[in-house]
């Protein structure tokens, strides 16, 4: 039997439900600092482009630059698109990301996977044979 997941004590429907001001008291200090200071107009967009998707007047799916918004529960179950810095990495939101930010769950670099030196690398490959 899978185990059913609740943000401290609370499920996803009691989240829902209850007002922002008792949600952010939920939320660590740094989420709940980020929150009271406001929104930008790109978050605030970006949050009608969620809650739209949502209701599913918006088809297209949606890309996004912000990295730093905070995963509430209205959000969750909505599949964003998030710049890795390369290319757009898709995430589906769900209930174990409350409380984190979006940009947490791309990763921004690739492991390193080195070739074989060249010629030229260091002083002794100059006098290497090429075949």
């Amino acid at each position: 039997m899978a185990k059913k997941f609740d943000y401290k004590g609370m499920s996803l429907e009691e989240l829902q439900k209850i007002p922002n001001e008792k949600l952010f008291e939920l939320l660590n200090a740094r989420q709940r600092r980020s929150l009271k200071r406001g929104l930008s107009d790109n978050k605030k967009k970006l949050i009608a482009e969620i809650k739209a998707a949502k209701e599913g007047t918006n088809k297209n799916p949606i890309k996004t630059h912000q990295r730093d918004i905070i995963v509430l529960p209205y959000m969750v179950g909505v599949t964003l698109n998030v710049f890795s810095g390369k290319e757009f990495t898709p995430i589906r939101l769900s209930t174990e990301m409350i409380g984190h930010y979006i940009g947490e769950y791309v990763i921004t670099n690739k492991r390193v996977s080195h070739g074989a030196p060249g010629v030229g690398s260091s002083r002794s490959s100059l006098y290497v044979p090429l075949k």
